[in-house]
């Protein structure tokens, strides 16, 4: 799905798709929400299948040449177990990236990220990925140490961040910093 488009006087243009990945309630369609609306609603409705969203982002070119101009296509995926080995080629055929989310506040969250990335790699070959750490705004309710964060992330050559859906700390960082990673596979 990758395409690179012709230099015009200042911008270049990309297609990105990228997926997130991670457990049912993570945070997966409100980081979404605030990516795309700059907005943020607390109830929790599961996703079914996979959403699709779009949003057009401009960056500077990893290459040091005219700014880029990337429209993300962002998959946001059901969280349920079954789901991923069920449809995990229709879902992540195609994909150049992954946001992989935990939930501070879920140990477990962190622990199954493996087994999302990895699904994603075997249908889409390693592709660059960033991890967010979500929900860091529920301080007295955060049990993953920001070591344990820093060894999942370092074992797929990962950078990570905390984010919050809710605050919207981190929320677009993210989304750049996968980006760059994108463009700088991409155009190498």
């Amino acid at each position: 799905m990758s395409t690179v488009g012709a230099v015009t006087a200042t911008k270049q243009r990309m297609k990105v798709k990228i997926c997130l990945v991670g457990e049912g309630a993570v945070g997966k369609t409100c980081l979404i929400r605030r990516f795309i609306h700059d907005q943020f609603d607390d109830k929790y409705i599961s996703t079914l299948g996979a959403k699709v969203s779009k949003k057009e982002i401009s960056m500077p070119d990893p290459r040091g040449g005219p700014d880029l101009e990337i429209d993300m296509t962002v998959w946001d995926i059901m969280g349920e177990k079954g789901f991923r080995e069920l449809l995990k080629e229709a879902y992540f055929h195609g994909a150049q990236g992954i946001l992989a989310l935990c939930d501070v506040t879920r140990k477990d969250t962190l622990l199954e990220l493996p087994e999302w990335v990895n699904a994603v790699n075997k249908v889409a070959g390693a592709v660059p990925m960033t991890l967010l750490a979500n929900k860091v705004d529920l301080v007295n309710q955060r049990v993953i140490t920001d070591e344990e964060i820093t060894k999942v992330a370092e074992s797929y050559k990962a950078p990570w961040m905390k984010t919050s859906a809710k605050t919207g700390e981190n929320v677009e960082s993210g989304f750049q910093k996968l980006a760059w990673l994108i463009a700088n596979k991409t155009l190498q």
